[in-house]
């Protein structure tokens, strides 16, 4: 497991309320390098808007050039940032698009994994993969590996980051070896959900063990809920005002304190893994509210109306343990072997 002392909050000074832009203040990224993916809508947006407003020079690859330019055009500073092609559920496509990367040249200081899907009907990718396993976790491991020797030259002249977004979702469910793909049992969408988003912490777990000695450090994410992207566009309004994030009206339901936030509010905790002072040397953790999240408590596990609460802050156990990390990027390695 993560250690417990490692996963435990900073005081980092921000809150629930924090926006990207206040967590970046005074912070001077001129001259570093970024890839968003998914920097073209949402979180992704705000995430790649902060960082380009910060001064860093930002890659935001896109399956839809046409949608992704038409997005970066309404903010300051979206013509200076690049667009490059790349599908997170196309292997050849995340490969080709590294490959122009490593091939620039150009050191990776910080890769922010935001692109995602979620509570998705079953869909498979052309491997037979289910959808939200490979362009949550399988995609974005694909990635780092293939962006290795550019986030390996940004580690040997400071320190180079790798940022996955997550989620609470991760609660509904572990990481589960033995059917990953829903071929032997019932889909659920959140299910699967749930399984892609711990895989994104235990990613982090295992990558930043690998990465330490060389510079490369990396941090799981959780935003907080943010209604006001696509992500939530296969969970119906019904849903989501028993979820308790829309009002009788559908409206959003905005309550920082409960983790209901702006988008601005939820790429703070994005930003601020990527590329904050106060994280410098550290990394293997979990974070939400922009600082360092603890271990939820075993008295909390074990009731679930606890566990269900919106309030509550905290990372299960088993996303963090350091032995399922290991074999999940073993597994995951396997997944992506040519067929």
């Amino acid at each position: 497991m993560t250690s417990p002392q490692a996963q435990r909050p900073l005081g980092s000074g921000f809150t629930a309320a924090s926006t990207a832009a206040e967590v970046l203040a005074g912070v001077d990224l001129s001259g570093k390098n970024a890839i968003v993916t998914g920097g073209y809508a949402g979180l992704g947006l705000e995430t790649a808007r902060a960082l380009r407003a910060a001064g860093a020079n930002v890659v935001v690859p896109a399956r839809d050039l046409d949608k992704a330019k038409r997005a970066l055009a309404t903010i300051d500073g979206g013509d200076a940032i690049t667009l490059e092609a790349m599908d997170l559920l196309d292997p050849a496509s995340i490969d080709a698009f590294a490959a122009r990367y490593v091939a620039s040249g150009r050191p990776l200081h910080m890769l922010v994994n935001s692109a995602g899907i979620m509570a998705a009907p079953l869909a498979r990718d052309a491997r037979g993969y289910e959808s939200q396993l490979a362009t949550n976790h399988l995609g974005h491991f694909q990635l780092v590996r293939a962006l290795r020797p550019a986030l390996l030259k940004a580690g040997a002249d400071g320190e180079a980051r790798v940022v996955s977004v997550s989620s609470r979702g991760h609660r509904y469910s572990p990481f589960v070896f033995e059917d990953p793909n829903f071929e032997r049992r019932a889909y659920e969408p959140f299910s699967a959900y749930g399984q892609s988003k711990t895989a994104n912490i235990l990613f982090a777990v295992a990558l930043d063990k690998r990465g330490e000695a060389h510079g490369v450090r990396a941090f799981a994410v959780h935003p907080g809920t943010i209604v006001d992207t696509d992500l939530g566009r296969h969970v119906g309004r019904a849903q989501l005002q028993k979820m308790g994030v829309l009002d009788a009206e559908g409206k959003a339901i905005l309550d920082p304190a409960r983790n209901l936030k702006t988008v601005a509010q939820g790429a703070s905790t994005s930003v601020w893994c990527a590329a904050s002072p106060q994280l410098r040397g550290k990394g293997g953790v979990y974070c939400e509210n922009t600082d360092v999240s603890p271990i939820i408590a075993p008295e909390t596990l074990a009731d679930p109306k606890k566990l269900a609460a919106p309030e509550l802050i905290g990372v299960m156990p088993y996303a963090i343990d350091a032995d399922t990390a290991e074999r999940l990027w073993a597994a995951s390695d396997e997944l992506l072997r040519p067929r």
